[in-house]
């Protein structure tokens, strides 16, 4: 590792911890699983925690079962600097996403402690809970949380092996009787600042290590289900089927298809998990549930597409003889970052002689839900290749240090009110 000179912030010791966060949950050489609220991410929560009291900061975990670790500031009554990400991972995922967030967010703080600068307002670094939503098919859980944007039923949601969220939940001590008291109050969190890997390849085509984001686009995950009729699969004529799987993949392909139909526009569509019952090699598919995943920058092109999805719906419905159900997990607009916080971000960069590109955020991240009662700001690492939620995701550690040194000359600016530049 080639260690940058003239940081403010501990590079050495910033790669270290993320070293050794990700031997928590690993799979393979580079790969980690580390679901939310597993034990995996309990070990993973405990170990952070460690290193938060090691820098100064006291620490609870709250009924959504996020961590936080706060900083006082000299006035308790301005609103809270909140600045973080999450730990939680995909089944078959890197060791970057999120956990730099997390971990840079305590670097750079921990750098202001010793730095010797007090902070006007409270800090926190959080590592929120659930933010993958890959275990019970809903993310950014503990950030909605904390915001009040809990749905109905969010604690029924099962696994895979049927386990609820709020079974889960019970086993890291959290309880739901708690949640009113672990929503923050309007107007108490003042801002939030995200770190965290592109996750795509712009970056890398421009040859930077670091973007500022400008907004996040509006996610819509949609699960369906299409029921058909089960049959021997020797014994039924093709004719007098009502086969669930054919129809969902004549939808599927479909839906690909049509989210692909204007060339340039950043429109993105995926199914990636499906379900078949019976499951049997033998006997015709009764019913398939898959998921949607639709996301766009313009709310209107994007609703067009989910007409579209509906319309599809019922015509292959009626060809194949299937009926079907839709349910709605998420739905957002687009929400852009704060002009003010990007200016910030913007001079910091400057005072590396850095020229950040800017760029949208195809996937969300807490930074989404935070962004319905705060200003937002957000720095992206550049990803090897582009890739995520992938055991081979690769974020150089020059990169994250230098995202990291960004983000505390942001933090310090904001946090004393001292927008002017700084000695390197």
């Amino acid at each position: 590792m080639h260690t940058i000179t003239g940081l403010s912030i501990n590079q050495l010791r910033l790669n270290e911890h993320i070293e050794q966060l990700a031997e928590i949950g690993k799979i393979g050489d580079t790969g980690v699983c580390r679901l939310a609220l597993t034990p995996e991410d309990m070990e993973g929560i405990n170990q952070v925690r460690f290193w938060m009291e090691e820098a100064g900061l006291v620490t609870r975990m709250d009924a959504f079962g996020n961590l936080i670790g706060r900083l006082e500031g000299t006035d308790a009554t301005r609103p809270i600097l909140m600045v973080g990400s999450h730990i939680d991972s995909q089944p078959y995922g890197g060791r970057y996403d999120g956990a730099i967030g997390v971990l840079g967010a305590l670097e750079a703080v921990r750098c202001l402690i010793e730095q010797g600068v007090q902070p006007r307002m409270p800090i926190e670094v959080i590592a929120f809970c659930d933010e993958e939503g890959s275990r019970f098919n809903k993310g950014l859980f503990g950030s909605r949380g904390i915001t009040n944007q809990l749905e109905e039923g969010e604690l029924e949601r099962q696994d895979k092996n049927g386990v609820t969220r709020r079974e889960a939940l019970a086993s890291f001590g959290c309880l739901p009787s708690e949640f009113a008291a672990a929503v923050y109050p309007p107007g108490s969190i003042g801002s939030y600042l995200e770190l965290h890997i592109e996750q795509g390849p712009v970056l890398e085509a421009m040859d930077a290590q670091i973007g500022l984001v400008t907004g996040i686009s509006g996610p819509l995950w949609l699960t369906v289900s299409m029921k058909g009729m089960a049959g021997h699969a020797g014994s039924v004529p093709m004719g007098m089927r009502h086969d669930a799987l054919v129809g969902s993949a004549k939808v599927i392909a479909a839906f690909d298809d049509m989210v692909r139909d204007e060339p340039g526009a950043p429109t993105v569509g995926t199914v990636g998990s499906l379900r078949v019952f019976p499951d049997s090699r033998n006997i015709i598919p009764e019913e398939v549930s898959f998921t949607v995943d639709l996301r766009d920058m313009e709310m209107e092109r994007r609703n067009r597409l989910e007409a579209r999805l509906m319309t599809l719906l019922d015509e292959v419905g009626s060809r194949y003889g299937l009926t079907y159900t839709v349910t709605e997990d998420t739905n957002s607009e687009p929400r852009y970052c704060a002009e003010s916080i990007m200016t910030v971000i913007r001079s910091s960069a400057e005072e590396l002689g850095v020229v950040m590109p800017e760029l949208m955020s195809g996937p969300f991240h807490d930074a989404l839900a935070l962004s319905y009662v705060c200003d937002y700001g957000m720095i992206f690492v550049r990803s090897k290749d582009g890739i995520s939620h992938h055991p081979s995701e690769y974020s150089s550690p020059e990169d994250i240090a230098l995202g990291t040194e960004v983000l505390y000359r942001t933090i310090r600016k904001m946090c004393t009110g001292n927008p002017t530049k700084e000695a390197g």
